[in-house]
């Protein structure tokens, strides 16, 4: 059977999470700490004891997310004899979560990938203002749909289909009035269910160009390694639709 370790996205995070896995692993302790040495403060502080808004920044939600999932697999590895390399054809992520399956998959070094990523989430909240920018979950429209929603909602400003999770769920992402505007545009078009997302920015569309900019000259001395699995990506590129990817 072909397996494949996927990672998540930001979104998911919440205070508390990986705390229990920490104080019952040192394997899992031991990634908390790398990403606290690399950082130059505690993280873990935030991740663990929140608050949550503070945790919800960019800068904060990416290395703490990667660092949990890292955590996870590294529990997997000491305590079930897991091997990425071995044991997983195929690494993925969910946009943040491919810098975690970078790290997974032996490309990036957990340290490496810790100062990337607070580098990336600084990148994109200097792009757009908190506040300024969302993202929301349509679901039960297909992407053609949600597009047409986005559309609409736009009226001037930037609202863009930006992520294609399948099964019926589209994120919009772009100016916060704008994505405000295509929930109720959603719901009248026949979402089950439209929704804002937790973040801090709005990923993956063309008001993040700033950052994509800022971060490829940073990863230009970033050295990758061979990656022992291979790595898929979670890029479509949409003629009609040109967001921003950093």
């Amino acid at each position: 059977m072909t397996a494949a370790f996927t990672f998540p996205g930001q979104g998911s995070q919440a205070v508390g999470m990986g705390k229990a896995l920490a104080e019952a692993f040192p394997a899992a302790r031991a990634v908390f700490d790398e990403v606290d040495s690399a950082l130059g403060e505690k993280l873990t502080a935030i991740i663990w004891d929140g608050p949550a808004e503070t945790l919800q920044l960019t800068e904060n939600a990416q290395p703490a997310l990667m660092a949990v999932s890292i955590a996870t697999l590294r529990v997997l590895e000491t305590e079930a004899g897991f091997s990425v390399g071995r044991d997983a054809a195929f690494v993925a992520g969910h946009s943040l979560g491919e810098y975690s399956a970078l790290a997974a998959a032996g490309s990036l070094s957990v340290s490496d990938t810790a100062r990337l990523l607070r580098t990336r989430g600084l990148a994109m909240q200097k792009a757009v203002p908190v506040g300024a920018g969302a993202m929301a979950a349509l679901l039960g429209l297909d992407y053609e749909a949600a597009m047409a929603v986005a559309g609409e909602a736009a009226q001037g400003q930037v609202c863009q289909a930006a992520n294609d999770n399948g099964g019926g769920q589209v994120v919009v992402s772009g100016d916060k009035a704008a994505v405000e505007r295509a929930l109720d545009i959603a719901k009248a078009k026949g979402a089950k269910r439209a929704m804002k997302l937790a973040v801090s920015a709005p990923f993956h569309s063309s008001l993040l160009k700033p950052a994509s900019d800022r971060l490829r000259d940073y990863m230009a001395n970033i050295h990758f390694n061979a990656s022992e699995s291979a790595n898929i990506a979670n890029i479509r590129q949409v003629e009609t639709n040109k967001g921003c990817t950093p």
